[in-house]
């Protein structure tokens, strides 16, 4: 006989979802008994960190991931996490066990009484089986929902005594289906339509493109790159996307645009026609008052997110593939003899300097010590626009952030980029008030010997909040301090080699040396002015 955990053990083998992220409890031990030898499971030490590294890990080897957590306590621990997943458009196969199904009436412990409800609104689809030999149908369900685009995370509980009932001959033959069978998408952008825009594009005087984190999802950075090449665009990054969707070494790249309607609309004055391509347009946040749109601008937009498109509150949108949309349009778009726009200011030239250090000194000599493949992820606050100013790569899938800014993300997503880019160096650019968050992914590294590096922007306060107070005219809020923290102490406690830099010369020199160690991973602490210094 064949059991309900080896159909779905099966399942997942036919996917190739065979590396899982989790953090299991006693609900979980039925799924998780015998655990195969060709897969593998990466224990983080609280719910947030599995799902986190699955997020990075899904996104850069563009393949979903599986995360395991506990019953309702761990998929709320989990929730801050999915919603970036959800946001960063991430195919997660979260799932969780709950309690037996015998039991659950009289909601003994760990019974998740609403399963379904409790990872919503962050997750496409979330279902319970309705008797266990369902649950490889569910699972598959959810796999073929998670992946199919717009792409993002979804959940399934599994019951506990699910996994150990046994499966007749008839419903093996439907799980043997089941894993045989594929869902194919078909994409294409009319050439009509690549004609009309293309053709707005030559008529306007000064158009910009505005890219978004899709583009290096769904494989449209080589279209994008000829496209702007040949109409001579501007191109910046929207705000808030996850990643960057353009070498920010190019010389059209002009930088991220600020997410305030106002800042956007006077950063992009001049420009007549702006085409946002793989973006939502826009994530705003704080409110900064000002138009959508510069005077005298129009705006085309292409995104495969159907809610995307309905929600924006300007411009003519189109619901499409990036990758068909660019390469289309970069098939009839003519060749423009428009000037280029003026290059973006130069990355600063690194000095001797002692801590505490000037951000934009601090990852300019990051930058400036690290191979130009590296891979790097930022969860800096205050330093985001320093970081982008400092360090700019030229490679796809080379700068990643959490797009839905929910801090806890940035040292699980580089532990699960290391794993899924094994021969790339990942370097974690961190704030110390973020990498609190999610502290304990250090231990992860640790563990399993990620040999990431991670360098900490230390000023001792929540210096992102104290810039928005400024913004909202609110003085005299309490807990914006962080006084007292020993990040280096902290890390070399969870098994990390940990190191305090006291100028720049040190920070170049513990750099190098922490991406040459591929066998550990390397924490370095560096002091930075604060930000009401």
């Amino acid at each position: 006989m064949v059991s309900v955990r080896e159909a779905t053990v099966d399942l997942f083998r036919s996917h190739g979802l065979t590396t899982w992220f989790g953090n299991p409890g006693s609900s979980e031990l039925t799924l998780l008994e015998e655990f195969p030898d060709d897969f593998r499971y990466l224990l983080g030490l609280q719910e947030m960190v599995p799902v986190g590294m699955a997020d990075a890990y899904a996104q850069i080897t563009c393949r979903p991931a599986v995360v395991n957590v506990h019953t309702a306590p761990g998929l709320g621990n989990a929730q801050g996490a999915l919603y970036n997943a959800f946001v960063n458009k991430t195919p997660l196969i979260v799932t969780a066990g709950n309690q037996r199904r015998v039991m659950q009436n009289q909601y003994c412990l760990l019974t998740n009484i609403d399963a379904t409800t409790v990872p919503k609104p962050f997750v496409k689809w979330a279902a319970e089986p309705a008797i266990a030999s369902e649950t490889s149908a569910v699972l598959a369900h959810a796999i073929h929902l998670a992946t199919t685009p717009p792409m993002g995370p979804v959940f399934v509980s599994l019951p506990m005594d699910d996994m150990q009932a046994e499966l007749d001959d008839t419903q093996v033959a439907e799980s043997a289906a089941l894993r045989e069978r594929t869902v194919t998408r078909a994409v294409g952008f009319p050439a009509d339509l690549a004609e009309q825009t293309c053709a707005r594009i030559e008529a306007a005087t000064s158009p910009a493109l505005i890219v978004g984190g899709d583009v290096e999802r769904y494989g449209a950075w080589d279209a994008v790159i000829g496209l702007a090449e040949r109409t001579q665009c501007a191109v910046w990054t929207a705000p808030l996307t996850g990643w960057s969707g353009f070498p920010e070494n190019h010389p059209l790249y002009q930088g991220n645009l600020p997410p305030g309607a106002g800042w956007i609309s006077q950063r992009l004055t001049g420009h007549d026609l702006l085409l946002v391509l793989g973006a939502p347009v826009f994530r705003y946040y704080p409110h900064i008052p000002g138009p959508y749109l510069p005077e005298g601008a129009s705006l085309i937009h292409i995104t495969n997110d159907p809610d995307e498109a309905a929600r924006a509150p300007v411009g003519d949108a189109i619901i499409a593939d990036p990758r068909s949309a660019a390469t289309a349009l970069l098939a009839v778009a003519k060749p423009s003899q428009r000037p280029a726009p003026p290059p973006r200011s130069p990355i600063p030239d690194v000095e001797h300097a002692t801590a505490p250090l000037k951000p934009e000194m601090l990852w300019a000599a990051v930058g400036g010590a690290a191979p130009p493949d590296t891979l790097w992820v930022s969860e800096a606050g205050s330093n985001e626009f320093a970081i982008t100013n400092a360090i700019r790569p030229g490679n796809p899938f080379s700068h990643l952030t959490a797009a839905g800014e929910g801090l806890g993300f940035g040292l699980p997503a580089a532990v699960g980029a290391q794993l899924a880019a094994p021969d790339r160096p990942v370097v974690a650019l961190m704030g110390d008030g973020s990498m609190h968050y999610a502290i304990t992914a250090l231990w992860t590294a640790a563990h399993y010997r990620i040999p990431v590096t991670v360098v900490v922007g230390s000023n001792a306060e929540y210096g992102i909040l104290k810039q928005f107070g400024k913004l909202e005219k609110t003085p005299g809020v309490p807990g914006l301090d962080l006084p007292g923290l020993n990040v280096v102490a902290t890390a070399a406690s969870y098994g990390v080699d940990a190191h305090e830099a006291h100028s720049t010369d040190e920070v170049i020199e513990l750099v190098q040396s922490g991406i040459a160690d591929r066998d550990r991973p390397t924490l370095i602490n560096a002091p930075t002015i604060r930000v009401d210094a």
